[in-house]
C-alpha cells in the first residue's frame, strides 16, 4: 500500500509516519517541499506518488491570527482542500482529512456526534468546515476526522507552552470555562492506520482521547505529572480564571467535546484516557 502523507514535520503528519505499518510505503511532503496551494504542484505530487491514500494533515492552525488573515486561512483550509479532493478523485485514491472541533459552537449539552449540526465561531472554524465540506461533497469515498486539543512532544501546543510557562514564571492564570478532550497526536495517528486498516465507508468521523478537562485541569495535570517525571523544578500556583478574563481575537467553543464512540465501534486502535496519554507523552520528554 502506498500512502501520501502531507503536512510533514506536523505534529499529527509526524505521528502518522511513526505509526505506519511495516507494509506501508510512505511519502510524506513538508510544507517546505509542497504548497498545498499550488495546484499543479499538489496534482503532480499525487500522480508522482502513485498512493492509494492520502492523508491531509496540512492545515492553517493560527486560530487568532485567522481573524485578521482570512484569506489565507480560507486558501489553506478550504480552497487547497477542493483541489486536493477533485486530485484524489481523478487519481482513484481515497482521502482522510484532518478537521477539528472548532467546526461546533459550544452550545451543545452533550458530547458532539459527526452527524450534529455545525456552526463555527471563527474564521479558523469556518474555513477548516469548507475544508470538511469539499471532501465530503465530492466523494462518497471522502473521510473527514475531526479531533481537539492535539499535543506532542514536538511543535507548538497547549503542553509544551505550558511546561515553558512553569519554568519562567513564578504564577499562571488558566482559562477554566472552555471543555475539550486533550489528544495525543500518537493516538490520532493510530486511529488513521486504523481508518486506513478497516477502509472504512466515507464520511465524518471523531477521535479524541477519552475523558474531559478544561484548559485549567489539563494545565493542572501538566504540573503534576511533570514534576513526577523530574522535568520541573518546582511547583507554580495555577489559578482558574474565565474566558472573559483573557480575552482573544478568536471566538473559542465552550464545550466542544467529540462523541468518538461510532469511531471505536469500526476501528482497531487503543482507548486510552487523556491523562494516560499525557504521561505516555511526557515519559518521552525525559532525559535518558
Amino acid at each position: 500500500m502506498k500512502v501520501l502523507v502531507l503536512g510533514g514535520g506536523g505534529q499529527v503528519a509526524s505521528a502518522v509516519a511513526a505509526a505506519a505499518p511495516a507494509s506501508c510505503q510512505m511519502v510524506v511532503k513538508s510544507r517546505s517541499e509542497l504548497d498545498i496551494c499550488d495546484e499543479k504542484a499538489l496534482v503532480r505530487t499525487l500522480a508522482d506518488s502513485g498512493a492509494q491514500w492520502v492523508i491531509n494533515a496540512a492545515a492553517y492552525t493560527a486560530v487568532d491570527r485567522a481573524e485578521d488573515d482570512s484569506s489565507q486561512a480560507m486558501a489553506v483550509n478550504d480552497m487547497a482542500v477542493g483541489a486536493m479532493t477533485a486530485a484524489a478523485l481523478t487519481m482513484g485514491c481515497r482521502l482522510v482529512h484532518l478537521s477539528t472541533d472548532f467546526v461546533f459552537d459550544g452550545e451543545s449539552n452533550r458530547a458532539y456526534r459527526p452527524d450534529d449540526r455545525t456552526n463555527p465561531l471563527s474564521v479558523y472554524g469556518v474555513s477548516k468546515l469548507g475544508g470538511e465540506r469539499h471532501v465530503l461533497n465530492a466523494d462518497a469515498a471522502g473521510i473527514v476526522l475531526r479531533t481537539s486539543w492535539v499535543y506532542a512532544a514536538t511543535g507548538r501546543n497547549f503542553v509544551l507552552t505550558m511546561l515553558r510557562l512553569m519554568r519562567e514564571r513564578d504564577r499562571l492564570n488558566v482559562v477554566c470555562d472552555q471543555i475539550g478532550a486533550p489528544t495525543s497526536a500518537a493516538g490520532i495517528g493510530t486511529a488513521i492506520w486504523g481508518i486506513i486498516g478497516a477502509d472504512v465507508p466515507g464520511g465524518v468521523y471523531h477521535w479524541t482521547d477519552l475523558g474531559v478537562a478544561s484548559w485549567y485541569d489539563f494545565a493542572v495535570a501538566i504540573q503534576e505529572e511533570a514534576l513526577a517525571r523530574g522535568l520541573l523544578s518546582r511547583a507554580v500556583p495555577i489559578s482558574p480564571i474565565s474566558s472573559a478574563d483573557y480575552p482573544t481575537r478568536a471566538r473559542r467553543p465552550a464545550f466542544s467535546v467529540l462523541d468518538s464512540s461510532s469511531t471505536r465501534a469500526l476501528i482497531k486502535a487503543p482507548a486510552w484516557h487523556w491523562r494516560h496519554n499525557l504521561r505516555s507523552m511526557l515519559d518521552g520528554l525525559r532525559t535518558p
